[in-house]
């Protein structure tokens, strides 16, 4: 192995035990107010989950992956929950990251909270992963 490769694996092996010793459940004022917007959102956008009108998104997002299956009438409301809840959810990741003391893990952070919400998710919820959607 020649000194490059193993200054790369070196420091790929340092990351992740940096990244390891992150606190993800680290909690701050902006973050207690950021979980609370999204928990008091969660109501309505619980039903838009069950029927397969939002999912949720492998990248740590919600998306609104079916609009048929809204009526008219609320999609446009549903909508703006979905982009509500991505701009707390960007800010969320932001916070902790920001909160370690690691701004540069915003990435890192968000992938493991896509991955925890996916596992969360309740039986019927869609899921994406590969870029495929599919019923949990």
């Amino acid at each position: 192995m020649n000194t490059l490769k193993r200054m790369v694996l070196l420091g790929a092996m340092w990351a992740a035990t940096a990244w390891a010793q992150g606190n993800i459940e680290i909690n701050t004022p902006a973050i207690s107010q950021i979980k609370s917007s999204m928990q008091a959102r969660h109501t309505q956008l619980a039903p838009h989950y069950a029927s397969g009108a939002v999912g949720l998104g492998a990248d740590g997002n919600v998306v609104l992956r079916d609009a048929n299956a809204v009526p008219l009438a609320q999609r446009q409301a549903v909508q703006g929950l979905v982009a509500q809840e991505n701009t707390d959810r960007a800010a969320l990741y932001r916070e902790i990251a920001r909160a370690n003391g690691h701004p540069e893990w915003e990435t890192d952070i968000r992938s493991t909270f896509a991955q925890r919400w996916i596992e969360r998710a309740q039986s019927g919820w869609y899921i994406q992963s590969g870029g495929q959607w599919s019923r949990k």
